[in-house]
């Protein structure tokens, strides 16, 4: 198992999947913004790349890297190039801008951030196709297994795997059984994970976000701004900087004896 670099935090390498928008590029901007080089992967590389332009212009390093996250081999050459990674070019490297480092086959923190979520279909549950179902799991339970799993020889001692389920799961949420089902299976991962890594000193939770203000959200449901906003116990709408709290503080030394959980970040919609 790679050792932590004694370079300390402000040098660690964090891998996020679905970054190329949304909460991905929120979580990008906060990891850089405390120092961390940031892996921005996602399927749609031009965003993962626009994502990359926004951390460079606050001052951060990052690298966009393409990923299928349902497909193994996608997930375990990007695992690889992630852990080789630095800002200087290397001949011959599998991605733009590959080098080794001093602390080369690290990769410190994993978000596993990846999901379908404004385009999934909203029906009854006897009316949804199977082939979207399929699709669905892929994306959002399969993808994160598939991903923490090829990352797994490069995650030092005390490193932290952060996964993205979703407040949907304690509430219930009608017409919309394939995504459901999908965040609350991320729950029972994390927990396994927890379990099969803990003996190597690493950390695995979950964060359950409620309704949150993104690009996909506004697309989602016409009035974004105060959908929900009633029900919970702080009267205003979750913005994606509340969940990037939630992931630094998980991410964090603070966090080291924390693993199995589920942070659910709604502004006290609901208790558990």
């Amino acid at each position: 198992m790679p050792e932590r670099g004694t370079a300390g935090a402000s040098q660690r390498t964090v891998l996020i999947t679905g970054a190329a928008g949304g909460l991905g590029r929120a979580f990008a901007l906060g990891f850089a913004a405390q120092g961390d080089r940031v892996v921005v992967a996602d399927v749609n590389l031009e965003g993962a790349r626009e994502t990359v332009a926004l951390v460079e212009e606050a001052g951060g390093t990052a690298i966009a890297l393409p990923v299928d996250v349902t497909d193994l081999a996608s997930v375990t050459r990007l695992a690889a190039d992630a852990a080789g990674w630095a800002p200087e070019a290397r001949p011959g490297a599998s991605a733009p801008g590959l080098a080794p480092t001093p602390h080369a086959g690290v990769i410190d923190v994993v978000i596993n951030n990846a999901a379908i979520y404004a385009t999934v279909t909203r029906a009854p549950f006897t009316d949804l196709d199977p082939d979207e179902w399929d699709r669905v799991m892929a994306v959002n339970l399969k993808g994160p297994w598939l991903v923490t799993r090829a990352c797994t020889p490069y995650l030092p001692d005390g490193g932290k795997v952060i996964n993205l389920s979703s407040a949907t799961v304690m509430s219930g949420s009608a017409h919309w059984a394939h995504y459901v089902a999908s965040k609350g299976g991320v729950i029972a991962l994390t927990r396994v994970l927890a379990k099969e890594l803990g003996d190597r000193n690493v950390t695995v939770n979950a964060i359950a976000p409620g309704f949150t203000l993104t690009e996909a959200s506004y697309g989602l449901i016409a009035g974004a701004e105060s959908y929900g906003v009633d029900r919970g116990s702080l009267k205003r709408a979750c913005e994606p900087e509340d969940i990037v709290g939630a992931a630094l503080f998980l991410a964090a030394p603070g966090s080291d004896y924390i693993t199995g959980q589920t942070l659910v970040v709604d502004g006290g919609r609901q208790f558990l």
